[in-house]
């Protein structure tokens, strides 16, 4: 039995397809066979079939094997980069304390002995 997990949106769907394609329009560009990809990276021809279809059941780890056979884990590093929502709400964190001014502190009055009065006796 197959198991059945929240289901994406459309849009992922169809970036994880054009993801498979990219991989099996690589593969082909190297004129490699399915079945030496395959056995390059540990899997079994069915699964690069789902890897190049881009199916989300594959793990990331198949994914990124498969990368590697190509030589393109370097693009590993590219995913998630940008991430501006993220950034957004860090600096909004960051960003400084609003603080009250600073009172200006009153001069205390000072005992001069040059101007105090003389005691008398």
């Amino acid at each position: 039995m197959a198991r059945t997990g929240p289901s994406l949106l459309p849009r992922i769907s169809r970036l994880l397809r054009g993801y498979g394609e990219n991989l099996k329009l690589a593969r082909l560009r190297r004129r490699y066979s399915a079945e030496t990809v395959a056995q390059r990276a540990g899997i079994s021809r069915k699964t690069l079939s789902r890897v190049e279809k881009g199916d989300s059941a594959v793990a990331l780890g198949i994914y990124a094997r498969v990368m590697q056979v190509l030589r393109l884990e370097e693009d590993l590093a590219k995913l998630a980069v940008e991430d501006p929502l993220g950034r957004k709400l860090q600096d909004t964190a960051l960003s400084p304390k609003r603080r009250a001014p600073k009172r200006p502190s009153s001069p205390t009055p000072a005992v001069d002995s040059v101007n105090k009065p003389e005691e008398t006796s």
